[in-house]
């Protein structure tokens, strides 16, 4: 093998978790992630303002899947609660993920809506591993690297006098 000192990858290059590339990385997807439900909460809103209707039809139809009746039930009776919780909490979620604040608290609103959006879309035509679930992993990835500390505004929530009292509640952000 040779030895190029030419080679800039050639050089120590710290990719730990703790290192600056690890931390770039996990708030760009906490952004990302974040974006792409502000953006489809925003977008439901502009288009049908806070009645989605779609949403209650979408667990109407959830027949058959692992769930049981229980999204019937739910597009059935709280469909009051379903037309403009989806796009709000949609866009709620994103804003949340893009600033990094109740990070954890916001993600998990995130997985519940991916894991009623992989069950509901449980055809699991191109097997289990589908985008639904691609989506679920980017919210518990979220969660569990606590993004919200990294360049987010848990960061600095969780030096206040409040949390520092209730030390708890850094399971709802970071």
């Amino acid at each position: 093998m040779s030895y190029q000192t030419s080679n800039p990858l050639v050089g120590e290059t710290e990719f730990a978790l703790e290192g600056p590339w690890a931390t770039y990385w996990i708030a760009f997807l906490r952004v990302v992630t974040g974006w792409w439900f502000f953006h489809s909460g925003v977008t439901k809103i502009i288009e049908n303002g806070f009645a989605f209707t779609y949403g209650p039809s979408y667990m109407k139809g959830m027949t058959g899947t692992a769930l049981g009746g229980i999204p019937v039930w739910m597009g059935n009776n709280l469909a009051w609660l379903i037309e403009p919780g989806v796009p709000l909490f949609e866009t709620l979620i994103g804003l949340a993920l893009i600033a990094g604040a109740f990070t954890r608290l916001a993600a998990f609103g995130g997985v519940i809506f991916m894991v009623l959006f992989w069950v509901g879309n449980a055809g699991f035509g191109h097997g289990v591993v589908n985008s639904d679930l691609m989506g679920l992993f980017l919210f518990m990835t979220v969660i569990v690297l606590a993004a919200g500390r990294y360049y987010g505004l848990d960061a600095l929530l969780e030096q206040t006098a409040l949390v520092k009292q209730n030390p708890k509640l850094r399971y709802l952000l970071g």
